[in-house]
């Protein structure tokens, strides 16, 4: 079976040059600051970089109020200068205000925004407003070290792999299908969907993962999504890491979940790529057409 999907592609960020100005925001939780800054280190030897002065502020469970958090996303939207949006972390909080932001300025002068988790929140607005963005590491997970992921990352920022392509993956589904990436962390996901945020057009694939998560609520999870109709618009699935998600008192697994209430749908699904929160975390652009291959277990982007 060979799907392919016509929707249109949201509009795509220029590329990262050495020299640019990448600005670090914190919109949802307060985060390690020896991880932030080594990140912020290892982006300093290639760009310029920029933040706030209260990037590292802390309340409770979030990186300071909701306005600070808030004005900090939107004058990296509105500076002229800035090429790039970089979140220190994810954690908790974005969905606090990120409906009420207006991102469409990032249409008419695209940048790339960067991160995962939590940030999901924001890739789906972005996706709402047409614009791609990348679903990859954050600052604090740059200063964890990994040569290879962060190779990944500046090679994706910088529009060096116009076709990057992960084979020997797991096939759970048959067929090959071909459409725009959409996606994230399937809690923030499933959050989104209930506030009526997420949209996924028809042809749409959609990429999970997840992080300490039991396998009832994945599939509590999953069945918001099926119920809302997200999950039939979709022609393929990619699975990324499920960290840190054991089988529970049934021994039921996160695997066995998945299998059962993605396969029933009958469309191309491919598991195991390390992308989520893992080592690398293979940086996925968002928005842009992919293909999922089932029959071979590649996953291809950019095609």
């Amino acid at each position: 079976m060979t799907s392919s999907s016509a929707t249109p592609l949201a509009v795509q960020p220029p590329p990262l040059r050495p020299g640019d100005i990448v600005r670090i925001i914190a919109p949802s939780g307060p985060f390690d600051r020896t991880l932030v800054w080594r990140g912020m280190g290892f982006l300093s030897e290639r760009y310029r970089v920029r933040f706030e002065p209260g990037l590292f502020s802390s309340q409770g469970f979030l990186a300071g109020s909701d306005a600070r958090r808030r004005a900090e996303l939107e004058t990296a939207i509105a500076d002229p200068d800035t090429r790039a949006i970089l979140t220190a972390r994810g954690g908790y909080g974005l969905t606090r205000f990120i409906h009420d932001v207006d991102l469409s300025g990032l249409r008419k002068a695209p940048k790339w925004v960067v991160g995962f988790s939590d940030i999901t929140a924001l890739h789906v607005e972005l996706a709402r407003a047409g614009v791609q963005s990348i679903h990859g590491a954050n600052v604090a997970g740059l200063g964890r070290g990994d040569a290879r992921g962060r190779q990944l990352w500046v090679d994706t920022l910088e529009g060096r792999t116009t076709a990057a392509s992960y084979s020997k993956l797991q096939c759970w589904g048959a067929g090959v299908a071909t459409g725009p990436l959409l996606g994230g962390n399937l809690t923030m996901l499933s959050t989104c969907s209930a506030a009526g945020r997420l949209q996924i057009p028809q042809g749409s694939v959609l990429f999970i993962e997840d992080v300490a998560e039991a396998p009832y609520r994945i599939d509590r999870m999953l069945s918001s999504l099926e119920t809302s109709g997200t999950l039939a618009r979709c022609c393929a699935f990619i699975v990324g890491t499920m960290t840190d998600c054991p089988p529970g008192s049934h021994g039921v697994s996160v695997e066995s979940v998945l299998r059962e209430r993605l396969g029933h749908l009958h469309v191309p699904i491919l598991a195991g790529l390390q992308a989520g929160h893992s080592l690398p975390n293979v940086p996925l652009v968002l928005g842009q057409r992919c293909t999922v291959d089932a029959d071979t277990g590649r996953f291809t982007m950019g095609s």
